[in-house]
């Protein structure tokens, strides 16, 4: 009878070791997986995994940092440990430092021991205040891009093995899909309240701000403008060109109005500003700049033309001028309509006309 004896208590034990090992990095992955399909709000996923990798190596400073492909640096995402809140808002040059080097190279840095490193020893040396024992740190990238740098300091060493390694570049792989998913619902976001040709917001998208604003009951200002006698340009100088000049004054609506205030291409030739927290008087006076501003610009140079253009605004106040969202469109869309009677020129809600008379006899004229 053929006798099996089991393996000893002695014997089993490596393998539960590394069996419990092994369930604690399916644990974790289970719940970064979990956490990547649970939200699309980049920091909550970003945390989530970065707090599993802390759990995991026990670093006394731990950071996420993203690269800023416009000025090609990095900026603290997330920063836990000593100091964190001194690193908010400080940049670092790709190249620069531990993260930086692993950024400009796109590999990982593992150094168990600072002093046994001479490069990295004298990179301590230099910067005593960071008290630099260890270092890990794990490039996040897709493809061939680096998106971002994760950065462990005086980590556990014994856990800085080989395997480990391979452990922590996958979550940096998962941390890498939480990257480009919210860059891509951002990108998709951006394109469903965006207009095509001006790279303004659509006018779905107004409704929803309006809806948002009328709900705070805050004061706040509508401008309508009708560029006038748009028609021409297309008549004269064909459709592509009167696109061209379409996204030449959403870009001076965009510099004219500046960032606290939101533009949109209500449809057509029409467009529409909001003025948040701004009663009438300030409003006014924003409405005349930028009917200075569109009076005084040439348009259209770099396809060789030269036009000037003026345009017809309405202005109303919202809750004085409509308490409701039709209330406030209709309002500073009649204004509208009355600055087209003579055109070029500004109609306000309570005031009617601000301008005697029209200083442009043709709306739209060339120059060359």
């Amino acid at each position: 009878m053929f006798d099996f004896k089991g393996p000893s208590l002695k014997d089993r034990r490596p393998f539960e070791v590394i069996d419990s090992r092994q369930m604690d990095h399916l644990r974790v992955f289970h719940d970064v997986a979990r956490a990547l399909t649970a939200s699309l709000e980049l920091e909550e996923i970003l945390s989530a995994i970065m707090n599993k990798m802390a759990q995991f190596f026990g670093p006394e400073r731990w950071s996420m940092l993203m690269v800023d492909q416009k000025t090609n640096e990095l900026y603290y995402a997330i920063a836990v440990g000593e100091n964190a809140e001194s690193l908010r808002g400080l940049r670092v040059p790709i190249g620069e430092g531990v993260a930086g080097w692993v950024a400009a190279t796109g590999n990982p840095l593992v150094v168990p021991d600072v002093r046994l490193d001479p490069h990295w020893a004298a990179f301590s040396a230099k910067h005593p205040e960071l008290n630099i024992q260890s270092i890990a740190c794990v490039p996040v990238r897709s493809g061939d891009k680096t998106l971002g740098v994760i950065q462990l300091l005086n980590s556990k060493l014994d856990l800085l093995s080989e395997y480990s390694i391979s452990f922590l570049r996958i979550l940096c792989d998962y941390a890498a899909i939480a990257i480009q998913n919210a860059r891509s619902m951002t990108l998709i976001q951006e394109l469903t309240i965006t207009d095509d040709c001006t790279g303004l917001f659509n006018a779905r998208h107004l409704y929803t701000m309006l809806e948002e604003q009328v709900s705070r009951r805050g004061e706040f200002s509508l401008m309508f403008v009708d560029l006038d006698r748009f028609k021409s340009v297309n008549d004269t100088h064909g459709h592509l060109i009167g696109s061209r000049l379409l996204a030449e004054v959403g870009n001076l609506m965009r510099r004219s109005l500046g960032p606290a205030n939101s533009a949109f291409r209500y449809g057509g030739d029409e467009f529409v500003a909001m003025l948040p927290g701004m009663g009438k008087a300030a409003a006014i006076g924003t409405t005349k700049a930028l009917w200075e501003d569109l009076r005084r610009t040439p348009f259209l140079e770099g396809a060789g033309l030269s036009l000037s253009l003026s345009g017809s605004f309405g202005l109303a106040t919202y809750p004085e001028d409509g308490n409701t969202v039709q209330a406030i469109l209709r309002s500073a869309d009649e204004m509208m309509y009355e600055a087209k009677t003579t055109r070029d020129n500004v109609a306000v809600a309570g005031r009617g006309l601000l301008m005697e008379r029209a200083k442009l006899p043709t709306a739209i004229r060339s120059s060359r």
